[in-house]
């Protein structure tokens, strides 16, 4: 018997870092995806007063052992069958990975049909910016299992080994990777002053395109994984979902560069989350592959 929207699995788990101040980590994600009507389970993988880059501060990362009974309890719980989705960012430490990729099998085991979308939050145009045994830890036991992964083209260069200088080398690099669904951010537009999602997944390939937004604050990336899950999740297809989840970002973006916000205003701008107005342009770079006759 099919479930109805009533008791379908609503929940999504997210796990990644939290931040007391600012609009990045799971407190971008977490505002997002409950703004869009799905509950939230939030699993911290590290503590920190602000953004690393604004000022120093305390780090507190959960105990290894500590951490990985936590997700084991929720592993076994008996609500897990509620969770629709899996939504993994920024690590504190290389051995959560193994915590996670054991807890996303629990969850598939559960729930045959949930997600998990894996947004490898490992560095940017300067390089990567947690240790290398924490982003080879989440290239090795996470993007193998994950339905999603959201890397920004810098970080997707350093997963596969190579500079990604065009269009065609994102796509090419794209399908070397498993996930079958692939929201590349960050990467080369067709129109000028503007830059690109690029998504790749085995029905083709879309770009959407806007134009650059001058002193864009910190926290786009989780913003648009938890974006692009919601609407998938809410029946959208890859395309549709690539399309209203820039469309959002671009709006909040450009309202916080206006105000000379340093943060996403998320809550101020919590409409452009359901109903953007923003237009982009979305192009088909690539039909469906057609399955060989005979």
């Amino acid at each position: 018997m099919q479930e109805n929207s009533a008791t379908a699995p609503r929940a999504v788990i997210v796990v990644s870092s939290h931040v007391v101040r600012g609009s990045v980590g799971n407190r971008a994600k977490v505002f997002t995806l409950e703004t869009l009507g799905f509950p939230v389970w939030a699993v911290p993988t590290v503590i920190l007063p602000w953004r690393p880059d604004l000022a120093p501060g305390e780090r507190i990362v959960p105990d290894p052992e500590q951490f990985a009974r936590l997700l084991a309890d929720m592993g076994s719980a008996k609500w897990l069958d509620e969770v629709t989705a899996v939504l993994s960012g920024y690590f504190g430490d290389a051995g959560q990975a193994e915590a996670v990729e054991k807890f996303v099998r629990a969850v598939k085991a559960a729930n045959p049909n949930a997600l998990y979308l894996c947004d490898p939050v490992i560095g940017d145009e300067g390089g990567l910016y947690v240790p290398t045994e924490t982003a080879a830890a989440i290239r090795d036991r996470l993007l193998p299992i994950a339905d999603i992964a959201t890397p920004s083209r810098h970080e997707l260069e350093w997963l596969v080994g190579r500079p990604l200088p065009s269009t065609a080398d994102i796509l090419a690099a794209a399908r070397d990777l498993a996930p079958p669904t692939m929201l590349v951010t960050s990467a080369p537009s067709m129109m000028a002053k503007s830059i690109g999602n690029l998504l790749v997944t085995e029905k083709g390939a879309w770009l959407a395109e806007h134009r650059l937004i001058e002193g864009e604050p910190k926290g786009t990336g989780d913003l648009t994984s938890a974006l692009f899950l919601a609407h998938l999740l809410s029946g959208e297809d890859g395309a549709k979902a690539l399309e209203m989840t820039t469309a959002s970002v671009l709006e909040v973006v450009a309202r916080a560069a206006k105000r000379g916000a340093d943060e996403l205003m998320l809550q101020t701008d919590a409409a452009s989350l359901s109903h953007p107005v923003a237009m982009v342009t979305v192009r088909q770079l690539l039909q469906p592959r057609r399955r060989k006759k005979g």
